[in-house]
């Protein structure tokens, strides 16, 4: 049982981290990895597993918030929007490989959904980015790098 609550644990906070939530990962899995009772693979699987899928979930709220950008309560001005809209734009679905970086991340793949991103261009760019994330966290936490 502790072993299903260590990989729920970190895949909620690894979840919530991708959200909008003020969450972080990282410390979560350099404990369990230091710890080194669960398989490092299972870790990263489970850590990327959550964190991609909060971000899906971003994505989702980026497509359903798109119809609200005209009510006066919406929480984004329509510059800041613009210019989101801009410099996604300039970049295209290929900054979703920066989804991983802190105060970036979270933002692009909201601004995806609102873009219209296909869900699968979306979900495999944004698996990779998170995925290379957690590997490199991995290696260089257990010294291999």
């Amino acid at each position: 049982m502790t072993e299903f609550l260590t990989y729920a644990g970190l895949f909620a906070v690894a979840l919530g981290a991708a959200s909008i939530l003020p969450m972080q990962s990282e410390p979560v899995l350099v404990a369990l990895l230091l710890l080194a009772e669960q398989p490092v693979w299972a870790l990263v699987a489970v850590a990327s597993l959550g964190n991609t899928l909060g971000s899906c979930i971003n994505w989702l709220l980026g497509r359903a918030v798109e119809r609200f950008r005209d009510r006066r309560w919406f929480p984004v001005p329509p510059e800041k929007l613009a210019r989101a809209e801009g410099w996604y734009a300039r970049w295209g679905r290929w900054s979703l490989l920066m989804s991983w970086a802190p105060i970036i991340g979270d933002p692009l793949t909201v601004m995806a959904g609102v873009l219209r991103e296909p869900f699968w261009t979306f979900l495999l760019l944004v698996a990779i980015a998170k995925t290379g994330r957690y590997i490199v966290l991995t290696l260089v936490t257990l010294g291999l790098a």
